[in-house]
């Protein structure tokens, strides 16, 4: 599955569960470095107006739906892809980790949340070694300094895997300028998973997320800030859907044609 902006592709290249265990163990395995983005509809809405944001997306190694229109669009283009959203990847990812011995550090948020996420998930993941942990300063720049300064560190103490939790597009611009400067560090752009590990933030109830209305739910819980972002996820749907049909009209052609 891919979405299209100024004649550049964003695919969707991690569809399942299976494949992403086997690209991130093969990853840390090798003490190789990658940069993970989960792609929604906010983040669609992003790429079409932030050119900068565009080439960081690019520049990520994979990319998972994080989202269930990511998930519905992928099926109207006969290309599907399982819902894999960000939050539901922390464990998972320190448990992997943890197998292969790789030390993990935790960037963005705020030092509470950080060092009671930190203490949790160790708690958690038997055999996992969180060991740096930073939250970055209030007006904190992606490619600025103190970036830069972290990303030395995090190689200088040879970290494996480093989740970022700044929200969009500053986690994904960080995790490209890593991909240059700690090229042995592997990325994870989680948003607001790690509060979610410490209660900062509470998820919907599992029987609203299994009728995908997660989003309903965070909504209320903040509509001020929510509803204007759901507006405008809302209006580029429509585009969206005709994008996907396009794309299912395109593989069945060359489908025939074969």
């Amino acid at each position: 599955m891919h979405f299209l902006f100024n004649n550049q592709r964003i695919v969707v290249n991690v569809p399942d569960a299976r494949k992403f265990s086997v690209e991130i163990t093969n990853r840390f395995q090798c003490a190789e470095g990658f940069a993970l983005a989960t792609v929604n509809l906010d983040h669609l809405v992003k790429l079409s107006r932030d050119d900068v944001f565009l080439r960081a997306y690019q520049a990520q190694d994979f990319i998972v739906a994080d989202g269930r229109p990511i998930v519905w669009l992928s099926r109207i283009a006969n290309r599907p892809v399982e819902l894999m959203p960000g939050s539901d990847l922390v464990t998972p990812l320190c448990k992997m980790a943890a197998q292969s011995g790789v030390k993990v550090a935790l960037v963005g948020s705020t030092e509470p949340v950080l060092e009671e996420a930190r203490t949790a998930l160790m708690h958690w993941v038997p055999g996992l070694e969180i060991t740096y942990v930073q939250a970055p300063s209030r007006n904190f720049d992606p490619e600025g300094d103190e970036s830069r300064r972290i990303l030395t560190e995090l190689a200088e103490q040879k970290v494996g895997m480093c989740f970022i939790a700044l929200g969009a597009p500053k986690q994904e611009r960080f995790a490209a300028l890593g991909r240059q400067l700690a090229p042995q560090v592997g990325f994870a752009s989680i948003g607001a998973g790690l509060d979610f590990v410490t209660g900062a933030q509470r998820r919907a109830p599992l029987w609203m997320r299994k009728l995908a209305l997660e989003w309903l739910w965070r909504m209320l819980s903040s509509p001020a800030r929510l509803v204007p972002r759901y507006a405008q996820c809302f209006a580029i749907l429509p585009r969206q859907v005709m994008q996907a049909l396009r794309i299912r009209r395109q593989r069945d052609v060359r489908a025939q044609e074969s």
